[in-house]
């Protein structure tokens, strides 16, 4: 059974998936493969920084990735930020080469915030 928000990974092709409506169903299948359930991070890898930093500036919630800002590198690179704000979700997509950060233009309290952001070697990381 799957839960809101979670994301799912295709260990194959890379494909990814967020759950956006729960259903009963026992697994996600991709290329003949059941996908893997990516779990949220807890503890810091290398000498790369992952924690999302979430900063509010006037109407707009901005989010650095660590405080050391994480390499953005053809093979390790942070994919996508993302900052939910209640059942609502805003994600900014990244690419190799652009900076590890991700502007919302979202007026809101910093006090209902919750940021993750996904490295392409390092996996998924909550703020």
């Amino acid at each position: 059974m799957t839960k809101i928000n979670e994301i799912y990974r295709c260990n194959i092709c890379g494909n990814m998936v967020e759950i956006i409506k729960a259903g009963a169903g026992e697994s996600l299948v991709c290329c003949n493969q059941e996908m893997e359930l990516l779990e949220e991070r807890q503890l810091d890898v290398g000498t790369e920084k992952h924690i999302p930093i979430i900063e509010k500036d006037g109407d707009k919630i901005i989010v650095k990735v660590g405080e050391v800002p994480h390499p953005m590198e053809e093979e390790h690179y942070i994919c996508f930020v993302e900052l939910i704000v209640g059942d609502k979700i805003y994600r900014k997509t990244l690419k190799p080469g652009e900076e590890p950060k991700a502007v919302f233009e979202v007026c809101t309290d910093t006090d209902n915030l919750r940021a993750r952001e996904y490295c392409s070697v390092h996996g998924l990381w909550p703020s």
